[in-house]
């Protein structure tokens, strides 16, 4: 899994899970920051949040047309400083009126602004890594490899911002709408961490900052065998547009993490946990559970019986720390809603090494899906994920009937929503590491940040319809909010498989 990759993966992605965790942190407690802080209902409160996830998203358009220019290098350190001023902004308290809300939509333009330059442009550098013959066949497992990073931060995003809020109300005496602004901050020490990472190791990486554009004065013999003919960059361009078009309704479905599943975690999920279940919302067990997991296919990995030795003792130790904090457990535990978020993070992590032994050995069967049949499949998983949902929804009230409810209402395990989040990770890690690979694989050359761009603006539409849950959310029945996240996925799902052929042959 590790093997054979080039030194500039691991820094670039290492800058990109520090800016993650920063952005997720953040992004954990927005949506109830919103109604906490501004009284907003859930509908307006889905419209800011998904609005900020859409220019998140779709940015990296302007990001990407710019760095074919200018380079991408240029592109990610301008990203980072702007990203920079943006927390900055948002971790001022000033309270919850109007001028609040105003200074809070122009520090979300610096946030978003900011990550457009990053983000984007950072994925097309890791792909361009892989335009080397010599690790061209890696290039699918190294994006596996930079998306477990990503979640690297992203996983311990929650539990920082839920303990950054709790120190802040009870060691500094701050209101709990104000403790919001702690966690954001949190995110302007994670982004100087990034930048620190990026520019220490990036002698490893260099060759990979400029784009076709700005590298033609330097290499114009280069610059001329990157040139697609006029029929073939087409052919290819609306592959990818197909593909961007389905991608919307995943992030729409998905992204309901952050506003219907949230609010279901809120309001219908229990706030306290005991016995072997609590040991899930600690994320330092979910961490010894992940190093099992790695210790364990590093002995089926290895041909060396030291290395088996070293990741059995780790198995061992951490089995015996797992039982040990068990049985010491002391009543139960809180269970807040933004700590739900840490489980599909935790779940990338965790399930990484297994999608890629599995489509290692299909490989070697010759049986491997191609990326755009992994990307339809994971739209099918996303909608089954939806379905536990209806499933754990059954006999619960709308919300407006359960807010009327107070102390009487009716509230379920926590195991549906960690349930629902597995499977939504399943369906993620075969569509949005393989999406974000295909693209880098099949953009023409003079067009990979646009081309990247692209993918995050698919990626924007989607949030931004991220907002219809909030405007669901209320008098309709559960079953009926699910059913419409089900039925963009199987459609989106349809779609691509009727479109495989024309996407299958631009990608060979």
């Amino acid at each position: 899994m590790f093997k054979n990759q080039p030194k500039g993966l691991y820094a670039l992605a290492l800058a990109n899970t520090g800016e993650r965790f920063g952005y997720y942190t953040m992004i954990a407690v927005f949506a109830l920051f919103l109604r906490e802080n501004f009284g907003l209902d859930p509908g307006k409160a889905g419209l800011i949040y998904s609005s900020f996830l859409m220019l998140v998203y779709f940015l990296p358009v302007i990001g990407g047309l710019l760095a074919d220019i200018f380079g991408y290098g240029k592109m990610v350190t301008s990203g980072i400083l702007i990203m920079f001023f943006g927390y900055v902004a948002l971790s001022v308290p000033l309270g919850g009126d109007t001028v609040a809300l105003v200074a809070m939509m122009g520090a979300l333009l610096l946030v978003s602004l900011g990550t457009g330059l990053f983000k984007g442009n950072l994925q097309v550098m890791v792909g361009n890594l892989y335009d080397d013959p010599k690790y061209s066949d890696r290039r699918d497992a190294a994006f596996s490899i930079f998306y477990m990073a990503i979640n690297i931060g992203a996983m311990f995003a929650p539990t920082a911002a839920v303990k950054i809020m709790e120190y802040a109300q009870n060691s500094l005496g701050v209101s709990k709408a104000d403790s919001y602004h702690f966690a954001f901050g949190v995110a302007c020490v994670s982004l100087i961490i990034s930048i620190l990472i990026y520019y220490v190791f990036r002698n490893t990486f260099r060759h990979v900052e400029k784009s076709a554009i700005s590298s033609k004065k330097e290499n114009k013999e280069a610059a001329a065998a990157a040139e697609l003919a006029p029929g073939e960059t087409a052919r290819r361009v609306v592959a990818l547009i197909l593909v961007f078009i389905v991608v919307i309704f995943f992030w729409m479905a998905f992204h309901q993490n952050g506003l219907t599943l949230t609010f279901f975690a809120n309001e219908f999920t229990a706030k306290s946990s005991t016995g072997l279940q609590s040991m899930a919302f600690d994320v330092w067990n979910l961490v010894l559970c992940i190093l099992i997991v790695y210790a364990g296919f590093t002995i089926y990995d290895t041909k060396s019986n030291r290395t088996r030795g070293i990741a059995g003792g780790v198995i061992a130790a951490c089995l015996g720390i797992l039982i040990y904090r068990y049985c010491n457990l002391d009543g139960p535990v809180n269970v807040e809603a933004p700590i739900f978020q840490q489980f599909n993070p935790c779940f990338v992590v965790a399930l990484t090494p297994v999608s890629l032994a599995l489509f290692g050995w299909l490989a070697k069967k010759g049986k491997e899906p191609s990326a755009p049949r992994k990307i339809a499949l994971g739209m099918l998983v996303a909608a089954s994920a939806f379905l536990i949902m209806i499933v754990g929804s059954m006999g619960l009230p709308s919300p407006d009937e359960q807010a009327k409810l107070g102390d009487a209402a009716t509230l379920v395990s926590p195991n549906w929503l960690i349930s629902t989040y597995l499977v939504l990770t399943f369906g993620e890690l075969l569509l949005s590491p393989m999406g974000i690979s295909f693209v880098t694989k099949v953009a023409p050359p003079k067009l990979k940040g646009l081309m990247m761009g692209g993918w995050f603006a698919s990626t924007a539409i989607g949030n931004f319809l991220v907002s219809v849950g909030g405007y669901l959310w209320g008098g309709l029945p559960l079953w009926v909010v699910w059913s419409v996240f089900i039925g963009v996925c199987v459609v989106s799902a349809l779609f691509m498989f009727i479109m495989m052929k024309r996407l299958e042959k631009v990608a060979k």
